[in-house]
């Protein structure tokens, strides 16, 4: 209190360490929650044939990119195959999307996504209907010219209006509205199904050539069928439908949403450790800066501390005030830095669709930090000053 100055330049290193430190912990951990809720609803059991792989296949040292793109695209005839002959998989899904121009009379949104589905697309991909309704059976098995609308492209085409029953044109065919989706809006990886225009996979064959679209085909397995057995049975059958031999390399993918949780969990982990070497410099810097300004404060207090331990303190009661005065500042540093967080959580939160929160779990970090560098800086100066002797100390103060 008698120094503010010097203690808020020396407090200013733990407060740009944490701030860091828990910034980066706070941007990651609301990156993660959002990635994660985004593909949360394809389970932990669902396959992906495509072209490519989501990371290099056994055997490969690195991506082999260049390999893969040889490969033919996942057709749907390839779909209808594995759905005659898939005993174990719930619903075999067809997906192919591209990018078309959708109008309605003067307004038009060109390189649209439009995505073509077949049955059980609701198991994999958001489809929260907030208007209308989704596709019915005969409507996914006909080629009926019907599309469901992501929220913000229904709002460029028809603004305020009701778009249920109107039609548009999506790659210069006439289509009819059926649905609107609920609003996702905006996450780390765009809009997604905001900005899309969905259709039944027979209508997809006349607005998309589907050899040369993003096609895949999904699957998930029945209740009581073992995830294993799913993912041998597909092997099994589409090298069977790809007319491939016994010793044929496949020339398809097997991709597993398991896959991205464990690629996940390696991006985020990286995160957070650079985070905290970033912050932990500052940090350390901070902490020179707490044990300088308790150096000087045990110099200018030594008179005191001759006298407290004349009057019988013990080393002890000298070692803990000093302790209790770093760990004090550096978790002022600290919760200063935290305040500083939260107040930019309110202005992000307010100014864009991206949501961040300050946890408990990263406020307790953040805290638990502070007080270990408060230990830590303090510990030598307070146990220089529990070591003084009383009249030396008496002397030397005067």
């Amino acid at each position: 209190m008698a120094n503010r100055l010097r203690t808020l330049l020396s407090l200013l290193g733990i407060t740009i360490g944490i701030f860091l430190i828990i910034s980066v912990f706070t941007l990651v951990d609301s990156l993660e929650g959002s990635v994660r809720g985004s593909f949360a609803g394809l389970g932990e059991d669902a396959i992906f044939i495509e072209q490519m792989p989501w990371g290099p296949e056994p055997g490969d040292k690195e991506y082999a990119w260049w390999k893969y793109m040889q490969r033919p695209k996942v057709l749907y005839a390839d779909a209808l195959k594995l759905k005659e002959r898939m005993k174990s998989a719930k619903h075999v899904t067809f997906f192919g999307s591209t990018r078309r121009s959708i109008s309605n009379g003067g307004i038009s949104v060109d390189g649209a996504a439009v995505v073509a589905v077949s049955e059980g697309y609701p198991d994999f991909i958001p489809v929260d209907i907030v208007k209308g309704r989704g596709f019915s059976a005969s409507e996914l098995e006909s080629a009926r010219r019907v599309c469901v609308l992501g929220y913000d492209l229904a709002e460029s085409l028809f603004g305020s209006d009701d778009p249920i029953g109107k039609s548009l044109k999506v790659g210069g065919y006439k289509t009819t509205v059926i649905g609107t989706l609920d609003k996702k809006g905006s996450g780390p990886i765009g809009n997604g199904s905001d900005e899309w225009c969905i259709i039944p996979v027979g209508f997809g064959r006349m607005v998309m050539d589907l050899e040369q679209s993003n096609t895949q085909i999904a699957l998930k397995p029945k209740e009581n069928v073992n995830f294993d057995a799913l993912e041998n049975e597909v092997l099994q059958h589409m090298r069977s439908i790809r007319r491939l031999r016994p010793a044929e390399e496949k020339n398809f993918a097997v991709n597993k949403s398991s896959m991205l949780t464990q690629g996940l969990d390696q991006v985020f982990g990286f995160l957070n450790i650079a985070g905290l070497i970033i912050g932990g410099f500052s940090i350390l810097v901070g902490g020179f800066s707490i044990a300088n300004i308790m150096f000087v404060s045990v110099r200018e207090r030594t008179n005191i501390i001759g006298i407290q331990k004349a009057l019988g303190a013990k080393r002890f009661f000298i070692l803990a005030q000093f302790l209790f005065e770093s760990v004090g500042l550096c978790i002022l540093g600290g919760a200063v830095g935290l305040v500083i967080i939260f107040l930019g959580t309110l202005v992000v939160n307010a100014t864009t669709d991206f949501e961040l929160s300050l946890s408990l779990s990263n406020i307790m970090i953040g805290l638990s930090f502070s007080a270990v560098i408060g230990l830590i800086s303090g510990f030598v100066p307070a146990l220089q000053a529990a070591k003084m002797e009383p009249v030396e100390a008496i002397r030397t103060g005067y």
